[in-house]
């Protein structure tokens, strides 16, 4: 029988992550699984129940290949005729945590829970952050390997 949590059971954490010379990609896929609350071993996919990620040094995040310059992003205005499109380094010089957020955002699942578990996510550029009262606990990206991704 599988049981499912109610709202006051339901406790989350803060992670910490520094993005130094961290590939886009892989981050997101770390960052996914512990908004969504998939490292926890009492996941439910229709409710909230993930942890809180902080992730710092996002301006030394890095693409593998050519992918900084040949990657393209479509979105449309809701007018006939209104397809935009604009790259990595073009989205990177004006923001350059949304490049990450954009990966994230389209790991998580579509609707207002995707959107809630969304603003769980907090990007920083440098190594400086607010949310030190929280005691994130660090996660170290080079000691990770797809098979052992954080467990509680």
């Amino acid at each position: 029988m599988t049981k499912f949590l109610k709202k006051d059971q339901l406790s989350s954490t803060w992670f910490e992550i520094d993005a130094k010379n961290a590939v886009v990609g892989r981050l997101a896929t770390v960052i996914s699984k512990i908004i969504r609350g998939k490292n926890k071993s009492n996941y439910t996919p229709h409710m909230d129940h993930g942890d809180f990620v902080v992730v710092k040094n996002i301006e030394q995040i890095r693409f593998t290949g050519k992918k900084f310059h040949n990657k393209k992003y479509y979105k449309h205005t809701g007018y006939p005729g209104g397809i935009k499109e604009t790259t990595p380094e073009k989205l990177y010089e004006k923001k350059p945590g949304e490049v990450l957020k954009l990966a994230v955002k389209r790991m998580l699942p579509g609707g207002v829970l995707g959107k809630k578990q969304l603003t769980k996510l907090k990007i920083y550029s440098g190594s400086e952050h607010p949310h030190s009262a929280q005691n994130p606990k660090i996660i170290e990206l080079e000691k990770l390997n797809s098979k052992n991704i954080i467990r509680n």
